[in-house]
């Protein structure tokens, strides 16, 4: 845990509070240093996994924390800017699709890791955060944001485009793990499961 790679994912953990309470005030100059806050996570949803690599630091701790970290912060923001209007109307399917996803990918993801099959995340997947990540952006700010700059606008055509992304990859993922649960799939474990304990060597 004490790590740099993992202390990066815990505070992006850690902000999840205090951008959730500076979008709630609802004033300008705390919208934009929500997303002063909002940019520093993700900041550091990119460095922790460069550093992990590159430190030679990766652990499980840092498996599991960091698509937990990503699925907080992107469901406080989503909820929050609905509960004060700012993501509202035909608005919301977008944001609703992108929660669901959430869900069923981690639920995918819980049962793959039961039956130690790994999950990698696609390049289509690394696509839709980014487009996801920048919408919230610009939806924090909101209303906020200079006159020039349709900030809402932007924020909301890019979480429908986040959220086709999200049906696309949730599709593939969803198929992916499919053929984990068939019957014959199923077999071929309790086959190898047998092999294996056959293969084990006796106790003393």
């Amino acid at each position: 845990m004490t790590g740099l790679p993992n202390l990066l994912t815990l505070s992006r953990i850690l902000v999840i509070p205090f951008i959730v309470a500076l979008i709630w005030i609802n004033e300008p100059t705390y919208r934009w240093i929500a997303l002063a806050l909002y940019a520093f996570a993700g900041i550091t949803d990119y460095l922790d996994g460069y550093l992990a690599r590159s430190m030679n630091q990766q652990s499980d701790f840092g498996r599991l924390l960091d698509p937990i970290a990503d699925k907080l912060l992107v469901g406080a923001c989503l909820l929050i800017l609905s509960a004060l209007d700012h993501i509202s109307g035909y608005s919301l399917l977008p944001a609703l699709i992108i929660l669901l996803r959430e869900i069923l990918v981690s639920g995918l993801r819980e049962f793959l890791a039961e039956i130690q099959v790994r999950m990698p995340v696609s390049r289509l997947a690394k696509w839709k955060t980014a487009i996801q990540i920048g919408s919230l952006g610009f939806l924090i700010v909101g209303e906020a944001g200079p006159a020039w700059l349709p900030t809402v606008l932007i924020g909301e055509g890019l979480l429908w485009v986040a959220a086709i992304l999200t049906l696309v990859t949730g599709y593939d993922y969803l198929r992916s793990g499919l053929l984990h649960v068939t019957p014959e799939a199923a077999a071929e474990r309790a086959r190898r499961k047998t092999a294996k304990g056959k293969g084990a060597p006796a106790d003393a």
